[in-house]
């Protein structure tokens, strides 16, 4: 029942809202049509021209958006901004076939989205103009009484009863019952019109996963360089100098063993220090607590050792492929580091739940917000891990806050 009312609340604004669209979607043809003469006129419409294309593609961006929240599921979005030069921005924009299928779209919106806009309107009116005749008929004057129904004055409560109710019954039935099924049917359409085919489909696939795999590739890359480094610096750096403590140790056992022993000394808080750093890096490839805790352990663990205050919400999540949860792992603790070190929050919500066949971690702070990918926050890292498993990031920072990071991982299950 909540769900049923839910998508009444979703579907009577987004209806109310096609008429005055359409009449807004009506003035691209006029739009484009200057611009075709104005290319013969002029010259301007050289830019007046793709210009109108690119802002109908935002226009068509947003109920591309509205369709998929009345259907229950995410839409790309396919706007591309201007690049280059004027015959950059003609082949950008005429070369792109979602371009075709937004001009397709136009007659079909006007067709269609006008009247279901009108009936929308007309719908809830007639809701409001029941309740207002019904209740408050007595207030106007009797030189214009109300008239619900064609020929029946309203005089008297009965009349108002008899009069207002049938109006309110079915109009609200069509706001209830009828509106939320064409609204579903124009979404449909409208997606049917604007979204991709199969074959884009696709293509686009094949583009997506060209890009991951060039991530994860590089992901790979940067990972074996950082591991090489810390070998090279670190734990090849301190293996020789014990090398040559121990060398210095054979020639002075026997002449000076109080320097032998001293360097022995050194030598073994050496051997401790290079083992540490190799855990550190092995916990770095995989960790172990991983092994030890599983990722429920783990995720504990982060949260508790965040500097922040932490919330943690954490659902059963079943048995995990390696991969998955060593990659939510690192996500978390990224997230958590970059919390701790660039939001200023207060506090921050840990979420962690199975949605289908995908792992979803949610990171929540009530910090400053305006996260920049570019600038050094770790979000860059997050997508690169995460796009190699084919998961999906998304981050939401408003300037002032709050920043919620949500990533999807697939669990293959």
């Amino acid at each position: 029942m909540r769900a049923f009312w839910g998508a009444v609340r979703r579907t009577v604004p987004t209806m109310v809202l096609m008429a005055p669209s359409s009449l807004v979607t009506a003035l691209f043809p006029l739009a484009l049509f200057v611009a075709a003469l104005t290319i013969v006129a002029a010259g301007a419409g050289l830019v007046f021209l793709p210009v109108v294309l690119v802002v109908l593609r935002l226009w068509t961006d947003a109920h591309r958006a509205l369709a998929g929240r009345l259907l229950g599921r995410p839409v790309r979005r396919r706007f591309r901004p201007l690049q280059g030069g004027v015959l950059s921005w003609w082949r950008g924009v005429f070369g792109d076939r979602t371009t075709w299928r937004d001009l397709a779209w136009l007659p079909v919106q006007v067709a269609v989205g006008l009247p279901l806009g009108l009936l929308t309107a007309l719908s809830l009116g007639l809701v409001l103009a029941s309740l207002a005749g019904t209740l408050f008929w007595w207030a106007l004057p009797d030189s214009d009484p109300v008239q619900l129904l064609p020929g029946v004055t309203i005089a008297d409560w009965g009349t108002a009863v008899v009069s207002g109710v049938p109006v309110l019954l079915g109009s609200g039935a069509l706001l209830v019952f009828v509106l939320p099924s064409l609204a579903r049917w124009w979404a449909a359409l409208t997606l049917a019109v604007l979204d991709r085919s199969d074959a884009e489909q696709l293509e686009e696939r094949v583009e997506v996963l060209t890009e991951s795999r060039a991530g994860a590739l590089a992901a790979h890359g940067a990972e074996l360089r950082r591991i090489e480094r810390d070998l090279h610096d670190g734990i090849q750096a301190r293996l020789v100098s014990i090398a040559l403590r121990l060398g210095i140790v054979r020639q002075t056992m026997d002449t000076e063993p109080a320097v032998a022993s001293t360097l022995l000394a050194e030598a073994t808080e050496g051997v401790e220090a290079a083992m540490t750093e190799l855990r550190t890096i092995v916990r770095g490839i995989y960790p172990p607590i991983l092994s030890d805790r599983g990722l429920a352990g783990a995720v504990r663990s982060l949260v508790a050792d965040c500097p922040v205050p932490a919330h943690l919400d954490l659902d059963e999540t079943g048995e995990l492929p390696a991969a998955v949860e060593t990659a939510a792992y690192f996500v978390l603790a990224e997230a958590l580091t970059n919390v701790a070190k660039h939001s200023g929050a207060k506090s921050v919500d840990v979420r962690l739940r199975t949605a289908g066949q995908r792992l979803v971690v949610e990171v929540t702070d009530d910090g400053r917000g305006g996260i920049n990918e570019a600038g050094g926050s770790g979000v860059v890292g997050i997508r690169r891990r995460v796009a190699a498993l084919d998961g999906v990031v998304t981050v939401d920072s408003p300037v002032g806050g709050p920043s919620r990071i949500v990533v999807e991982l697939p669990c293959g299950r």
